[in-house]
């Protein structure tokens, strides 16, 4: 049914993505992590969802509240005072504290369109209106309709985050491509010629971004450089590959990079699918 070239060939080339994807994705939770990357962005969204790009005005309210920023003080005066910057918050949450806000501005605690009144920024206040009219004044309906609104917000902020990811996915991608030689075009031509290089590869082999990097280093795969791409001596750069050899790799680096964009856990999932495949064609035999 299945020429067990092909499938020794494309366990081969899963495996070298599946690996690459795994390494990338450690940097970029690694770099995420300490940037705060995530809690930079949610901010971010706030002091757009609520036009308070300063930080000085209901977006700091929100960042100061114990139901939206549990781990805050609740005394910053500005963006510089935030000692916590909470990476996800549930709409519920979001839409609780800006209700208690709005509730806690005003001498009538219970006169919620009072309230409404009262926000200085009028597209803001327009917006909370409407929200408000079509939850028919009640309480417990109009903090849905915030929690909605939130959520449709935080989407966009989502999608503006993955995007940014997904450029520094593809770049840390291709600097691996690189430093290990990982071309796409001359593992496949290899493989096809020595579909036996293969053996020995399993998905149980990269179980984290440490054991995918060893791997990638001991197994038998047409990876890694023969010799180093360049040499400096004498003041001068001395290349050992042609323009048209580096052209070349630069085609394979590149598709191995751009393999990284559908995540470790699509190539696992495929490798396994594929190693289950081809065991079975043996056995069969």
């Amino acid at each position: 049914m299945f020429n067990s070239t092909v499938l020794e060939v494309g366990i081969g080339i899963i495996f070298c993505f599946c690996a690459v994807s795994l390494i990338v994705s450690s940097i970029n939770e690694a770099i995420a992590s300490a940037f705060q990357l995530r809690g930079k962005y949610l901010l971010q969204g706030i002091k757009d969802l609520l036009n308070d790009p300063n930080l000085d005005g209901l977006a700091l309210d929100i960042y100061n509240h114990a139901l939206f920023n549990p781990n805050s003080s609740g005394d910053a005066g500005g963006q510089a005072d935030l000692t916590s910057k909470p990476a996800y918050v549930p709409p519920r949450q979001f839409a609780l504290a800006l209700v208690d806000i709005l509730q806690t501005n005003i001498p009538d605690a219970g006169d919620l369109a009072g309230a409404i009144q009262s926000v200085p920024d009028p597209q803001l206040r327009q917006m909370l209106q409407g929200l408000y009219q079509r939850a028919a004044g009640e309480t417990a309906q109009f903090e849905t309709e915030i929690a909605a609104w939130y959520d449709s917000a935080m989407q966009h902020v989502s999608g503006d985050y993955k995007r940014t990811l997904q450029f520094w996915t593809v770049l840390f991608g291709l600097a691996v491509a690189m430093l290990m030689n990982i071309d796409a075009l001359h593992l496949f031509k290899v493989l096809w010629m020595h579909p036996a290089l293969v053996q020995g590869l399993a998905s149980d082999q990269l179980a984290s971004a440490s054991s995918a990097w060893n791997q990638l280093s001991i197994s038998g795969l047409p990876i890694g450089w023969d010799a180093a791409p360049f040499d400096y001596k004498n003041g001068k750069l001395a290349l050992h590959y042609s323009s048209d050899q580096l052209l070349a790799m630069s085609a394979g680096w590149l598709i191995t990079a751009s393999s990284t964009l559908f995540g470790a856990p699509f190539w696992f999932d495929l490798l396994r699918k594929a190693g289950d495949l081809f065991g079975g064609g043996r056995r069969a035999a």
